[in-house]
């Protein structure tokens, strides 16, 4: 797919599967910001990208409202304007209902849910005027309960169908798109395996939880963002693409 000389943002592009989300449109031929929590975090992914030409720092705190703005303008101001938003950051962590307090479930909501919906309401109007899109990165937690998760389940189920009504409401001009996946082989994936008391068990039973009995690749997830935003995906807005090894089939 050729994106050459489109211009994207991703959220949360300085690792996991944002950062591997920037690398592809980059070598699509896109100029790409990547957006990260602090300069260093940005500066450090620009880095591992050789610094290539096209490449922006974008860093801004998404859960916060000025800084959604903040990386949001960063871009726009950079390269006169915006064809393709990836709303990829997010947090996520496990805790029982019980334990579950104030500060936990704001942590979750302003990232996953909020940060989500004023990076697009400050890109939309650039992204009228190029007919451009938006690909969200939600979750298979979106789509289906899993105990523990409850907060997680919360925001990425609202992030899903954000989408839908946001497609409605910004079609036909602006299409609106997200991809829920399972477990994606990430430096976080494997960090949260190995805090379990026995790491090899957890990992095994990440690998078993979906029918294909493996873990996501991040460029599994990078490929159909990048499909979600290209022009042969035109005739489709409102949709949540699973790419979860059958998970969400049922258990």
């Amino acid at each position: 797919m050729d994106f050459t000389d489109k211009r994207v943002l991703v959220t949360g592009g300085s690792r996991g599967i944002g950062f591997d989300i920037a690398r592809a449109f980059l070598e699509a031929g896109a100029r790409v910001a990547i957006n990260g929590r602090t300069a260093q975090s940005v500066d450090a992914a620009m880095e591992k990208l050789g610094n290539a030409e096209g490449l922006v720092a974008a860093p801004g705190d998404i859960g916060t409202v000025s800084g959604c703005e903040s990386a949001v303008n960063t871009a726009i101001d950079a390269f006169g304007g915006l064809d393709i938003l990836v709303n990829n950051a997010g947090v996520g962590a496990g805790k029982p209902i019980e334990e579950s307090d104030e500060a936990y479930w704001d942590a979750h909501v302003d990232v996953n849910l909020k940060g989500a919906f004023f990076c697009c309401r400050a890109a939309l109007p650039e992204l009228r005027k190029s007919n451009g899109n938006i690909v969200n990165i939600a979750s298979d937690a979106g789509l289906m309960g899993v105990p523990g998760i409850t907060v997680y389940c919360a925001s990425k189920g609202g992030l899903v169908n954000m989408t839908r009504a946001m497609a409605l409401e910004v079609a036909p001009e602006v299409r609106v798109n997200c991809i829920s996946p399972g477990y994606v082989d990430t430096d976080m994936i494997r960090l949260s395996a190995k805090r379990k008391p026995d790491p090899e068990a957890a990992w095994q039973k990440m690998i078993d939880y979906a029918p294909l009995k493996r873990i996501a690749t991040p460029a599994e997830i990078s490929h159909a963002v990048l499909y979600l935003a290209s022009p042969e995906a035109c005739f489709i807005t409102g949709t949540s693409l699973a790419i979860d090894g059958g998970s969400t089939a049922g258990h």
